[in-house]
């Protein structure tokens, strides 16, 4: 024995550790006698004092031979071991300890389940395996659920899955509310009923997407979500209706849509589905019209869309824009340049935006009979914003005509038209008649400033070629950085590269694992991007010209034909 020892008063203030395994697995399914028996014979492994099983028996007033069946009930569990039965001897072991005996399962326990499971099979027409029966008993086992409630989730799996059960399907939720620490029948009653209420749900949802099958477990974890963000169910109902047919994931990013512009009852949901179906409507419209194929018109409709329709352009309006602009050869970035001028003059209204239509058309006109006397010249902008400034020095569309014939062998015929008329006005040449005998050519040195203008003209129009790719690239990525998978995964992918680069200097056995992470962190952008109906290449500038890239020269530094004005 050790030289030093607790005092009595000392160790009665002590406490007797019991392992929380023993309160979770075994004190549900034991007896209360059993239960003191094995913890009164805890504190006295603690205690270590000279005391028999016969004495501890009295003072715990139960019978002897009940006391000893009581140590052989949890030796079968595993949790004591019996080294001497006269006198009784007992080693207590730990109970998540493996050393001890497996646990038999007693059939007689079980007589009653099983003949309600049989039942419950039988009317299911299903027939489970001798070895899937001692799954269910062991289950019920090594946890604290009570029989009667693992009946009621069976009973459940059966009406849900009818021919299709599974006693996977069935361990699986019951080990799912074990998780949560529902054990009793009227916990998982109340739980299964909760699930009957989001299944009614989710069928609905299934029913407005036509889809024509039952939900699977993960498919309520898309429910789970929505009411999280605090979506009312009837907005998700308002959502799918109108979706009409897809998938949950479509279904999700609508209404990640909606969640981000704080968009969560019935009611704002209809209202802003409404406005979102003008929305979009108005985006198809004019990208039909324009020649633009677009498969994700969300971007576009934040973008362009509406901000014109706030702006109080409605469908008429915009259809006679469009019209122009698919003249002039516009995009959107282009349209929206056209809008944002025309908003700054207070050009909103229908009549309004059908007077400056009608203007532009004329000027249009014009410039065909420059083009006819001139030979090619890109129909602009900036070449209409010219001629509206010719008619402004009060020069007649004659006179604009006969400036573009004294123009014709120029290499420039804008810049140098604008240099004629100049002069004219400055002259008070109106008429061809009083236009001045003697117009000196173009000098050397006028033909070099108007090839400068060319030059800047052609760099310009590269320049304008490239920022709007690159814009539509941005504009694709800053959608795609919305959705937190995507971020998440492009982040992920970023840093796995660095870190690959380092491996293959310093640590060359890591580069396996490195590249299978960054292959998975590539997998999941390619999914987020697809969810999001984008592309790689969407992220990516789309040049109007694939041999000089919207440069306007060539790799081998030759100017690139593609420049026509």
């Amino acid at each position: 024995m050790a030289f030093c020892s607790f005092s009595k008063d000392c160790s009665e203030t002590l406490f007797t550790s019991v392992e929380n395994q023993f309160i979770t697995k075994y004190l549900p399914v034991a007896d209360g006698d059993a239960v003191r028996a094995y913890l009164y014979g805890l504190y006295l492994c603690e205690r270590r004092e000279d005391f028999d099983a016969a004495s501890a028996a009295t003072l715990l007033r139960i019978p002897k031979e009940k006391f000893f069946a009581i140590f052989t009930f949890w030796e079968e569990c595993g949790l004591v071991q019996i080294l001497s039965r006269e006198p009784l001897f007992v080693e207590y072991l730990p109970v998540n300890s493996a050393v001890g005996k497996p646990k038999p399962i007693r059939p007689e326990k079980y007589a009653a389940f099983n003949r309600e499971l049989y039942k419950q099979l039988q009317k299911a027409g299903k027939d489970f395996k001798p070895y899937e029966m001692q799954r269910i008993l062991e289950f019920l086992e090594n946890n604290p659920m009570q029989p009667q409630a693992f009946l009621l989730i069976s009973e459940y799996c059966a009406k849900k899955d009818g021919d299709k059960l599974s006693c996977a399907h069935i361990l699986n939720k019951a080990a799912k509310l074990v998780k949560e620490h529902k054990y009793t029948y009227e916990q998982v009653e109340a739980e299964l009923n909760d699930f009957h209420e989001h299944e009614r749900e989710m069928s609905k949802i299934f029913s407005l997407l036509s889809i024509y099958k039952k939900p699977r477990e993960e498919d309520y974890d898309y429910l789970t979500r929505w009411t999280g963000w605090g979506m009312e169910v009837k907005a998700v109902y308002a959502c799918a209706a109108k979706l009409k047919k897809g998938s949950l994931a479509t279904l999700d990013a609508l209404l990640s849509e909606l969640h981000e512009k704080d968009v969560h009852t019935e009611t704002d949901a209809v209202e802003y589905l409404e406005r979102r179906e003008e929305i979009v409507s108005a985006v198809f419209a004019v990208a039909r019209k324009l020649g633009v194929r677009i498969q994700n018109p969300r971007p576009y409709a934040e973008e362009y869309g509406e901000k014109w329709l706030e702006r109080g352009y409605d469908s008429e309006s915009l259809t006679q824009l469009v019209a122009l602009a698919m003249k002039l050869g516009y995009g959107f970035s282009e349209l929206d340049g056209m809008l944002d001028k025309l908003y700054g003059e207070g050009i909103v209204d229908g009549a309004g935006v059908k007077e400056y239509c009608a203007a532009r058309e004329k000027e249009l006109k014009l410039l065909q009979s420059i083009q006819s006397v001139c030979g090619v010249i890109k129909k602009t902008q900036a070449a209409l914003d010219m001629i509206n400034s010719w008619r402004g020095w009060n020069f007649s569309d004659a006179m604009i005509l006969e400036a573009a014939k004294r123009s014709a062998g120029a290499s420039a015929p804008l810049p140098y038209m604008n240099k004629l008329l100049s002069e004219w006005k400055r002259a008070g040449a109106f008429t061809p008649t009083a236009i001045p005998e003697k117009v000196a050519p173009a000098p050397v040195q006028q033909e070099r400033t108007l090839a400068a203008d060319c030059k800047s003209a052609r760099e310009h129009h590269y320049a304008v070629l490239r920022q709007q790719a690159e814009a539509r690239a941005e504009q694709a990525k800053n959608a795609a950085l919305r959705d937190e998978q995507f971020k998440e995964a492009d982040a992920a992918i970023k840093r796995g590269e660095i870190a690959l680069a380092k491996a293959e200097v310093f640590t060359p056995e890591k580069l396996p694992a490195l590249r299978e992470a960054l292959n998975a962190e590539r997998a999941k952008r390619s999914a987020a991007l697809k969810r999001l109906n984008l592309t790689e290449a969407d992220l990516l500038p789309r040049y109007s010209c694939a041999k000089c890239s919207d440069t306007g020269f060539l790799p081998n530094g030759a100017p690139c034909d593609c420049f026509k004005g």
